[in-house]
């Protein structure tokens, strides 16, 4: 499914530029990705669309980016959001929220859509490419230092 993702999000540079399910469903069989794929690919970008639309009917305003932190509030993990996605990807999803990337509304939705994802747990490449999508589906282009670490596999940096 994440390859299906990686290919919708290299083609169509933003969400509202994707075809309708149909029809990207007929490109995606035309690339060659298998009829599952497919199908869990297109119910995970149904998710996110929904998810996008509560957020954005409950807002009122325009997404805020790098809003104030809140003192008063504290996400607490489930047992389920953490088995399912483990120390790395907390760990990573604290780090964009720290960083002033990740406002509550896109970190609600980011987990959300990880907790979605195929299979039992969810390792950290294909955590970055749901937080690729979401940031895709509202439109927004991450800055360079954000996209290189969404985009680059940490395994072949050198420290200086």
């Amino acid at each position: 499914m994440f390859e299906v993702l990686v290919f919708v999000y290299e083609n169509y540079w933003r969400g509202d530029a994707c075809p309708e399910p149909h029809a990207l469903e007929r490109k995606l069989s035309a690339h060659g990705f298998e009829p599952e794929e497919i199908q869990e690919a297109l119910a995970w970008l149904d998710g996110l669309n929904l998810a996008a639309q509560n957020v954005c009917d409950s807002a009122d305003l325009e997404l805020e980016w790098a809003p104030e932190p809140s003192t008063a509030s504290m996400r607490v993990y489930s047992v389920a959001e953490q088995d399912k996605l483990g120390a790395a990807c907390l760990g990573f999803i604290t780090f964009l929220e720290s960083s002033g990337v990740l406002p509550p509304a896109l970190r609600e939705i980011v987990v959300d859509r990880a907790m979605a994802a195929p299979g039992d747990t969810v390792c950290l490449d294909a955590l970055k490419i749901v937080v690729l999508m979401v940031y895709w589906r509202f439109g927004h282009e991450p800055d360079a230092l954000i996209l290189d670490e969404l985009c680059d596999d940490a395994e072949d940096r050198i420290a200086h």
